[in-house]
């Protein structure tokens, strides 16, 4: 390792802080890094309760397990792996690096994730909640491990009753339900390989998908309902196989909504018709560590979606040890992720992670705001919700719809707080913390990918001294480090690109169909071929926390300056009168980039001489708060950013606005496309 940890706790009469430090090689630097102007000065230290009773139960066993990794790097995995994972064959040989960047872990041992999923529980724990399921109307099902285990079963006799074998892949196109968690558990159980694609994707996305995975079936339902309205799922799936997908030979209905729909005869069965005669149990199929698992399709700068593969043995090890180590997991937790399926939060934490480990989660169908934006704390509150991990996006929205709702329901269950899917900002950090958190619950702001399969840095609650903005420490054996555009590390406190040093097991395999766009995107021959390139840039204090600056296709750089785009977006957020932001760059023919930036207000939009006066008066915030150079040129006001129906920012679409081209990309996965035309026309 090129780094060494060393830590020293100094106490003094209000807080105690802890100091861990990076030694770097000092190498000759290739690139102006990337400049943080971030200062983050508060921190909140666990209480010595919360740390007594952690799985990781202060610094020094994280540090401990940190040693163990550096002295023996296979060997600590190795152990983790046969403590954590059930075999029906060990596996003899850990890492296989001989055809880097295409590792393998524990090639040669043999397991089911559905098995680890269920049947592990069955003498245990049988009878208890797996799953409770809140309906978009508030219907709340409830459904026991040995339950689960039989509808899985059913399910994958079924999909073995209609030709699905090992190997094929199958496209899930579902609601939030417990189906959906059935229909990815059931495919694992038979060793087929799921792709699921969020439910709000248009069917041209979803055709797209089919085809590149080349499915053999396609599992949907009739609808599924969000904010009281009717998403229309099998008229999708018609559309696109309507397109074009000769590989498709099934199409599963579940029937949710009860809405109409078109029927193919021989092709289309319905879902309680295909498991009505299945028998309760079907033997698992034992796949070789290396098995793909899923397919999961992610945007790529090119706009063609990159299919990403996961393995067996190494994700769920992932999945696992993190539901272990950042949630804390206990046998009494209710857990609560409010990510859609259809993303890798919602594979990791909400198919598979809490399952493995035992748990009782949470599944919610619907949205924050419906019927009215204390659904949220009413759902914690009515079932006693332990952890809940949720995106910063939500968080921002909820604070500009009730700052002081979550005051007005009973959150004192909470014992855990996350957040997963972009960085926080330090002001939406502290209102998560003291008005949701009751500034009792540690929040772990996790860093992780669809790529790396679960969290990479994030806080062990026992253990952190959290810090506003940071995602704090790298776990323990993930090599996390801030370089250059040649590899080389860079200084504490400088900008540069997040890469992961050595292979760790919850990574992606490979791109499907396309290796060498795997190569060439995740590790480049500019590092030396054997980092991986995160894509995001990033910084490390002198204290050792990490602090996400944005992608680095979302890094400006204003007259010779290269600036992090969220840091610019959290010092517009904490302004008293700003609900969102986000920040893009422009082509100026002095500067090289302007910075253009669109905002919510949390009041009315405001327009006129009202919107210059407020635009001028956040320019000089944004000037005080981290300098001139980082004054927006452009500020455009909205009454929301465009997003995708699951919360993420479309910052691509915000780039062509600010440059004052046509939108030619396709905005069907917009929730909201109507706000383009309001941000094109807003005051400059």
């Amino acid at each position: 390792m090129d780094y060494a940890l060393h830590y020293n706790l100094m106490k003094t009469p209000d807080k105690t802080h802890l100091l861990l430090g990076l030694s770097t090689n000092k190498m000759e630097k290739r690139m102006a890094t990337i400049e943080s102007v971030m200062h983050e000065t508060r921190v909140f230290p666990p209480s010595a309760a919360f740390s007594e009773n952690a799985n990781i139960p202060g610094m020094d066993a994280y540090l401990d397990l940190c040693a163990q990794a550096e002295a023996d790097y296979e060997g600590f995995w190795g152990k983790l792996a046969r403590e954590t994972i059930l075999w029906k064959k060990p596996f003899t040989h850990v890492l296989d690096e001989s055809n880097a960047p295409f590792y393998k872990w524990f090639e040669d041992g043999e397991l089911n994730v559905s098995y680890n999923c269920l049947d592990r529980h069955l003498e245990s724990r049988a009878e208890k909640t797996a799953i409770i399921f809140e309906a978009d109307d508030g219907t709340v099902t409830e459904i026991s491990y040995r339950e689960l285990h039989v509808d899985v079963c059913k399910m994958a006799n079924g999909l073995k009753s209609i030709g699905i074998e090992k190997g094929d892949r199958v496209v899930v196109y579902m609601p939030m339900s417990i189906e959906a968690v059935v229909a990815m558990q059931a495919c694992a159980r038979i060793g087929a390989i799921h792709s699921v694609v969020f439910g709000g994707f248009s069917a041209k996305s979803l055709h797209e998908r089919i085809v590149d995975a080349g499915a053999s079936a396609v599992i949907t339902a009739d609808a599924g309902m969000r904010g009281g309205r009717a998403v229309h799922l099998k008229d999708a799936v018609d559309e696109a196989l309507a397109i074009g997908c000769d590989t498709v030979r099934k199409v599963v209905v579940y029937r949710r909504a009860g809405t109409e729909v078109f029927w193919t005869n021989g092709r289309d069965i319905w879902w309680e018709d295909l498991v009505s005669s299945q028998g309760e149990y079907c033997e698992p199929e034992w796949v070789g560590a290396e098995h793909p698992l899923f397919i999961l399709y992610t945007s790529g700068s090119t706009g063609k979606p990159k299919g990403v593969q996961h393995s067996t043995g190494g994700y769920l090890l992932g999945a696992m040890l993190s539901m272990k180590w950042v949630f804390d997991h206990r046998d009494t937790d209710v857990f609560w992720c409010t990510a859609d399926v259809g993303w890798i939060t919602g594979h990791s934490y909400v198919a598979y992670g809490p399952l493995a480990v035992g748990s009782t989660q949470l599944i919610f169908e619907g949205v924050p705001t419906y019927p009215d934006a204390g659904r949220f704390w009413k759902i914690i509150q009515d079932h006693k919700v332990t952890i809940f991990y949720t995106a910063p996006t939500a968080i921002r929205s909820l604070i500009k719809l009730g700052a002081d709702l979550p005051k007005s329901y009973d959150l004192s269950s909470l014992r855990l707080l996350g957040s997963v899917g972009e960085p926080i900002n330090p002001e939406a950090w502290m209102w998560y913390y003291e008005t949701v958190g009751q500034s009792r619950c540690p929040l772990v702001d996790t860093w992780w990918q669809t790529e790396t399969g679960s969290h990479m840095i994030a806080p062990l609650p026992g253990a952190a001294i959290l810090k506003p903005g940071s995602c704090t420490y790298p776990l323990p054996g993930i090599r996390a480090a801030i370089v250059d555009e040649a590899g080389h590390d860079v200084d504490a406190g400088k900008g540069g690109f997040l890469v992961i040093k050595r292979p760790f097991p919850s990574q992606l395999r490979t791109l499907w169909n396309d290796p060498e766009r795997y190569r060439h995107a995740y590790f480049p021959e500019e590092m030396g071929g054997k980092y991986y390139l995160s894509g995001d840039s990033a910084n490390c204090d002198a204290n050792g926390y990490f602090w996400i600056m944005g992608r680095i296709d979302d890094v400006l750089n204003v007259s010779g300056h290269r600036l992090g785009t969220m840091e610019i977006e959290s010092a517009l957020v904490a302004n008293p009168l700003v609900a969102e932001a986000a920040v893009v760059g422009k082509p100026h023919e002095i500067k090289g980039e302007a910075i253009v930036a669109f905002v919510v207000l949390k009041g009315m939009r405001p327009e006129g001489e009202k919107a210059k006066e407020i635009a001028a008066s956040l320019r000089e915030w944004v000037g005080s708060e981290i300098g001139p150079i980082a004054k927006p040129e452009d500020i455009r006001f909205g009454e929301n950013l465009p997003k995708t129906r699951s919360g993420k920012i479309m910052r691509r679409l915000l780039r062509t606005l600010a440059r004052g081209e046509e939108i030619t990309q396709d905005v069907s996965t917009l929730e909201n496309p109507a706000i383009l035309e309001q941000l094109k026309e807003a005051i400059r």
